[in-house]
């Protein structure tokens, strides 16, 4: 059934709506960042219409007075901003991003997966329970570092468990960058406490495993059950998948909320900066090391080495330092190797191509 995503958008007259009368597109989160890649007088051609869907069979996008399925083509995501060809919706043509996620696509294949693109904030929800795990939340605030889009960390379900205060200063170990806030989804807490970053124009989304709450964290925003929910298994606090797709939701007021399915895997390629920023205390003391290349293992004048004897670093943060550190290694030269490769079979298939129109 074809959504209707005009009752998302707030009336030109609402209360909410700055002195300035906002249009449409702003209200989907046009910036003047996107309009300033824009041809004014060739915007009755290829109007801006932004992605809200993406299913498999293609796109679903949505622009002033215009909600249409396009096929697959653009290399877009949701968040995207096209500006739409209606004589051949698959040449779109994709606008540059203020931010994208991605990460590496899960199994062998070393190919990106794009996941979101042109978010203002993100918002990453772990649960009070046996599924807090600091070493995934590290890499996602790596991942919203990199993107250059404010991490802001949601503790779930505090109140089903003991000492909600013990998850608070785990989180906050993280980096001092990152605000964390503790909440009841089923309550009026997301209303409250997310709307500083939940306002019209804005673009925000939610990351994180399965289980913790992100559809009902986004049901609460939008005020109705849009998102499907499902109850944890009780053995493991493991969440079952109730989002299926990525989808752009609107909030009353004019947010475009984003809902991601659960991603337990989240292999990190081309976040260098990402996880120098997560892990910048760390990073300045390799910088003091006496040697350029040390590894920070036996070497002399290692200041990494040094600091864990006087005490003043984790260990264990110190190894979830170098494993992430080591992985964005890998990943990064494999893509590289990749890129290689396919470049030398275009090259090939060229070769064959020239030769047999001659």
């Amino acid at each position: 059934m074809k959504r209707d995503y005009s009752k998302f958008l707030p009336p030109a007259g609402s209360s909410e709506i700055p002195k300035r009368e906002t249009s449409p597109l702003e209200r989907l989160g046009w910036k003047p960042f996107f309009s300033q890649q824009t041809d004014v007088d060739a915007a009755a051609d290829a109007p801006p219409v932004r992605v809200v869907e993406v299913h498999r069979t293609g796109l679903r996008v949505l622009g002033e007075n215009l909600d249409t399925l396009i096929p697959p083509g653009p290399d877009a995501t949701v968040g995207d901003w096209l500006l739409y060809d209606p004589q051949k919706p698959s040449n779109s043509k994709v606008l540059e991003r203020r931010s994208v996620f991605e990460r590496r696509a899960p199994g062998s294949d070393r190919k990106r997966q794009l996941i979101a693109a042109n978010v203002d904030t993100v918002f990453i929800v772990s649960s009070c329970n046996k599924d807090f795990n600091i070493a995934r939340l590290e890499r996602y605030v790596a991942l919203a570092f990199e993107a250059e889009v404010t991490p802001v960390i949601l503790l779930t379900k505090a109140d089903l468990c003991d000492d909600p205060h013990a998850y608070v200063k785990a989180a906050s170990t993280i980096s001092n960058r990152v605000l964390v806030e503790v909440l009841n989804a089923l309550s009026e807490d997301p209303i409250a406490k997310l709307a500083p970053w939940c306002k019209s124009g804005q673009t925000v989304a939610f990351l994180g495993s399965s289980g913790v709450g992100k559809s009902t964290l986004v049901n609460a925003l939008l005020q109705e059950g849009v998102a499907d929910t499902a109850a944890i298994r009780e053995d493991d606090s493991k969440g079952r998948h109730t989002t299926t797709r990525r989808q752009l939701h609107f909030t009353p007021n004019g947010c475009a909320v984003l809902d991601t399915p659960g991603m337990r895997e989240l292999q990190l390629t081309d976040v260098e900066a990402g996880i120098a920023d997560v892990f910048a205390d760390i990073v300045a003391l390799a910088r003091r090391c006496r040697f350029s290349d040390c590894r920070h293992e036996t070497e002399p004048g290692c200041a990494i080495q040094g600091a864990l004897e006087r005490s003043e670093i984790d260990p264990d943060r110190l190894a979830r330092w170098n494993k992430l550190a080591a992985e964005e290694r890998f990943n990064a030269s494999t893509l590289a190797e990749r890129k290689t490769v396919d470049k030398s079979l275009r090259k090939m298939i060229n070769a064959i191509q020239r030769k047999n129109r001659k």
